[in-house]
């Protein structure tokens, strides 16, 4: 009987949508950090977020049939000035919010490119409000609840040793001083 429960409880948290990497010795992802996880590229491919370790990171969920897309500019804009000195600016494509991402895959990645310059990386079309939120984004609501997508281009700012700094909701601009003495910040902070 032990045995049948814990399948039950396994299945029932697989149901939820929110799996949980874990690693022999650790009690959780990474220890709540935002490396554990990764997305797909629109293009094809893995973006794992482990690849920017040491980095800041500025994760973005984005649409590009959605009043804010203009932010797709500033965004691009953001990255050119900071990615120098490290920041990485990941796009995660979203319909979540109004169905305003109407593109699939590779196309979505070509719309951000010619209509706004976009050459930091996006993955491919991604759940990101719960129930059923990719695991970045539920590990993002566990870390902090009440600063959740209510939109599309909310922006999560991931520090150097990938725990959660700062949330942005979506009427935060790329250009805007709180956003850029954030990321200022981060990328100060060895």
């Amino acid at each position: 009987m032990p045995h049948a429960l814990h399948r039950r409880s396994v299945l029932a948290l697989l149901g939820t949508g929110i799996c949980i990497p874990l690693r022999a010795g650790h009690a959780s992802a990474a220890e709540g950090r935002a490396t554990a996880f990764g997305f797909e590229r629109a293009e094809g491919g893995a973006l794992p977020l482990s690849a920017y370790s040491g980095r800041p990171i500025l994760v973005v969920n984005t649409a590009t049939a959605c009043g804010y897309a203009g932010q797709l500019s500033g965004l691009q804009a953001l990255w050119t000035r900071f990615e120098p000195r490290g920041l990485a600016v990941i796009g995660v494509p979203s319909a979540d919010f109004g169905n305003q991402e109407p593109l699939d895959g590779a196309a979505i990645a070509e719309a951000a490119r010619r209509n706004h310059g976009v050459a930091f990386p996006l993955a491919t079309k991604t759940r990101v409000k719960m129930p059923g939120a990719h695991p970045f984004y539920a590990w993002a609501a566990g870390e902090r609840p009440g600063e959740t997508p209510r939109w599309n281009f909310h922006k999560y700012l991931i520090t150097r040793d990938g725990t959660l700094a700062n949330a942005f909701p979506s009427g935060v601009e790329p250009s805007d001083p709180r956003l850029v003495s954030a990321v200022a910040a981060a990328l100060d902070k060895a």
